[in-house]
């Protein structure tokens, strides 16, 4: 390709590119990152504004919350270091490591378990590597898209059923079990933007009825839901009879990472196959320790707290913590959004394809510092631009 022709190449795709991000702003479907002026564990600020934050996944407040992290570093004594350096299978493993991952084994009473570095790399490792040629992964059809960008990568087959219809899954199972060697059920807990809870009940039945291992991501539940914040196989008692459990500490625990805990072949397994845990550096030391340290100090004295935001969550229509408020249109939305900014409060527009198209919504998402009247004060706002 000469000079002149490259130059044009580049200029079309540039074009092509522009005309995209036109369209996502005619639209009402830009997406941007804010330049937050700082933020605490129930307000965040931003262009001089002081905003009560309905947009966090800081479920118990524990993350920017300078008292806990005071008491961590004067327990700690920045005694550990601010990278690892390598992955875990290289020289990227220290005792704290080991020490978390037991700990998550013994809480859950699994035999296992292993840590990835996001909620994200644990989904698309696992559901990637879990499910080869020959083998099937029925999801349910509004999961994460860590789980669904998972099993895109998969060699196996995969299947999505209708939201939390049992019917309909089992259905498939009648059809599509036979026709395959390993199947894999895959759901989260509470789901991201309805606030809705699986049918777990059915999900292990299910599981158990057609030979199926059961993978269930409670990102969302775990820290708040449980009498030990196990999160809702706890809740239900299920705890032993699903497979693989995948939990994340950037949210109810404030830290960052994830974990997947269950029997040892599988999560040997997993620390063989799956290439978002074997192929990138492990997190720094330091933020597993406060995990650890959060779960072992802190997680146990939330009990009360936690009950009393789930209560306020139940009370304005919702399974849980996460109350959506369906608007339709993007730019709705978006109106809906600086509605409420301009009230004090902290809003983002959930629009597709996070969510089907015409539901865009406000994730209204609580902590146990906002209290009701907070909460119902913002859903009245919100009553009133409809």
């Amino acid at each position: 390709m000469d000079i002149s022709s490259l130059l044009s190449y580049i200029t079309d795709m540039s074009e092509n590119y522009c005309t995209v991000l036109e369209n996502l702003k005619e639209n009402s479907h830009f997406r941007y990152i804010r330049d937050f002026e700082g933020k605490d564990e129930k307000y965040i600020y931003l262009n001089g504004k002081k905003l009560i934050n309905l947009s966090s996944n800081n479920y118990l407040g524990f993350a920017d919350n300078r008292s806990i992290t005071g008491e961590f570093l004067n327990y700690s004594g920045c005694g550990y270091s601010f990278g690892s350096a390598s992955a875990r299978l290289l020289t990227g493993t220290l005792p704290v490591y080991k020490e978390l991952e037991n700990l998550i084994s013994e809480m859950f009473k699994k035999e296992k378990t292993l840590l990835f570095n996001s909620g994200y790399h644990a989904n698309v490792g696992i559901n990637s590597s879990i499910a080869g040629k020959g083998d099937v992964i029925f999801s349910d059809k509004l999961n994460h898209a860590s789980i669904i960008d998972g099993m895109k990568l998969s060699e196996g087959k995969f299947f999505r059923y209708p939201h939390n219809n049992m019917e309909a899954l089992e259905k498939l199972l009648i059809r599509e079990r036979k026709n395959f060697k390993n199947a894999v059920i895959v759901s989260e807990s509470v789901f991201s933007m309805d606030g809705d809870i699986a049918d777990l009940n059915k999900l292990t039945e299910l599981k158990e009825k057609y030979n199926c291992i059961l993978i269930l991501d409670e990102a969302h539940a775990f820290g708040v839901f449980g009498a030990n914040g196990l999160g809702v196989n706890e809740t239900l008692g299920l705890t032993d009879k699903i497979d693989l459990i995948v939990g994340t500490f950037g949210k109810a625990i404030g830290s960052t990472g994830a974990f997947v805990t269950g029997n040892s072949t599988l999560i040997d397994y997993l620390t063989n196959k799956a290439r978002s845990f074997i192929f990138s550096t492990a997190l720094p030391p330091i933020n597993i320790a406060f995990s650890k340290w959060i779960i072992e100090n802190k997680l146990p004295h939330t009990f009360e707290k936690r009950m009393n935001m789930l209560a306020a969550g139940r009370k304005a229509g919702s399974e849980s913590h996460i109350i959506p408020v369906v608007i339709g249109g993007n730019k709705e939305t978006v109106d809906t959004c600086d509605v409420l900014f301009h009230n004090g409060y902290f809003t983002l527009p959930i629009r597709p394809p996070t969510v089907p198209e015409g539901t865009s919504r406000l994730r209204l998402s609580l902590t146990t510092e906002i209290n009701e009247k907070e909460l119902f004060d913002a859903i009245s706002l919100v009553e009133q631009t409809k």
